[in-house]
């Protein structure tokens, strides 16, 4: 490998693999630069997916596209390569084997080949079942909402709960399936978990918790989910939003360590000199944390892409990646924001009322904040992330709050 590479290829035309393009040529790299996807399609933005997307609007779906091929190609630079997957690394020879193409070779190499949906078993094949990732599924998932789909979804995590909130917007029957006797536990910890399922109630949708889904079916009537009390529920549409898992089969066999994605070092870097790892694939070391993690958000793939391919082409200048946890998610018209970490050894609300639905809540480890969330209070939470990146005293965080809470009712008052 030469020491200052001159061809940098990325995997994934994701977001993460978008922003390494982009960071490469910002930092001043004037070499090569190839983008494989493994769709067809063009980087675009998937949170849109399972919100505005699936909207009941006039004119159409909004568009996704980050940027158009003349821009990739003619501005950046970007030698294309989409609806070819990666199908193997050859550490050795510096190159990515490509699906019906000769390999590519490399000087850097950034995988962002993000994550895949998961199916439920037995419905690989079955028409109305749907998996909620890529801009086909969306399109597949929007026309049977404009049609009036009965719509089931299984799984109430975050996709699962967009899902169902755009289809009850448009006022159609959503009978939502969760196997958790609390949804989100892992996300928001069980009483957020448990505060933020109460939105699903007053929306009117069928939320149904403890559920287990033996198997779904289809005959003449429609589709059939059959729980594990042998009650069956009956469907037009069935998404699936049980979770995604990284996408890491094609580095199988490779140098390469992997586990819950491809292991990284906390400047992105795998195990593979040369190697980064950015987005939903990068399972990497937070040095902010002290703890290895990997995150499915908009914001740190973004962060990733770019931080990973200027540590992948200045591998002497390398810098730690850090960040504080942070994703949006919005339901029913309620914009819900996480910062941090969810384990804790206490979460307290310190704004508003989780009865009325709109409130702001820490979560607290050991004498630090770790978290915070807030449901429809956008004005406090990048206050609190700031705070989580310094190791905010518990003490002064409840001090902010209070402080915060004292300010807006005199301002309400008037006084």
């Amino acid at each position: 490998m030469t020491e200052q590479p001159q061809r940098l290829v990325v995997v994934g035309a994701s977001l993460a693999g978008l922003r390494a393009v982009e960071g490469a040529r910002r930092s001043g790299f004037t070499g090569s630069v190839t983008l494989i996807g493994a769709e067809e399609h063009l980087p675009y933005n998937r949170p849109p997916l399972s919100k505005e997307y699936l909207a009941a609007t006039p004119d159409g779906p909004p568009e996704v596209t980050f940027r158009s091929e003349d821009m990739l190609r003619r501005e950046l630079g970007v030698d294309l390569r989409l609806g070819a997957p990666a199908t193997g690394l050859d550490a050795d020879g510096c190159a990515v084997l490509v699906d019906g193409g000769a390999p590519v070779p490399y000087d850097a190499l950034v995988i962002a080949t993000g994550a895949v949906a998961r199916v439920l078993p037995g419905t690989e094949r079955l028409a109305g079942v749907h998996t909620l990732r890529t801009v086909d599924d969306a399109t597949a998932v929007r026309r049977a909402l404009d049609d009036g789909a009965r719509l089931v979804v299984v799984g109430a995590g975050f996709i699962g709960s967009e899902v169902a909130s755009k289809a009850r917007e448009r006022g159609l029957p959503v009978t939502l399936l969760e196997a958790a006797d609390i949804p989100l536990r892992r996300a928001l910890g069980d009483e957020m978990g448990l505060a933020c399922a109460a939105l699903h109630d007053r929306a009117g949708t069928d939320l149904r918790r403890g559920v287990a889904v033996r198997a779904i079916r289809r005959d003449e009537q429609g589709l059939g989910v059959e729980l594990g009390d042998g009650s069956v529920v009956g469907a037009d549409l069935v998404v699936a939003g049980v979770g995604a898992d990284p996408a890491v089969s094609w580095l199988e066999g490779s140098d390469v360590e992997l586990g819950d994605g491809a292991i990284c070092d906390r400047t992105l870097a795998t195990s593979v000199p040369g190697v980064y790892a950015a987005g939903d694939v990068a399972h990497w070391y937070n040095p902010l944390f002290e703890q290895s993690m990997r995150l499915e958000h908009w914001t740190s793939a973004a962060e990733q892409g770019a931080a990973a391919a200027f540590n992948a082409l200045h591998p002497g200048e390398a810098r730690a990646y850090s960040t504080v946890p942070y994703f949006w998610s919005d339901w029913y018209g309620t914009r819900i924001q996480f910062v941090g970490l969810s384990r804790s050894d206490e979460v307290r609300v310190v704004t508003g009322d989780p009865e009325d639905g709109r409130w702001v809540a820490l979560y607290r480890t050991g004498d630090r904040l770790t978290g915070a969330l807030a449901i429809d209070h956008p004005t406090h939470i990048m206050k609190y992330r700031m705070m989580i990146s310094r190791g905010c005293p518990w003490a002064e965080a409840l001090d902010f709050a209070r402080t915060r809470d004292e300010q807006a009712q005199s301002a309400t008052s008037g006084t």
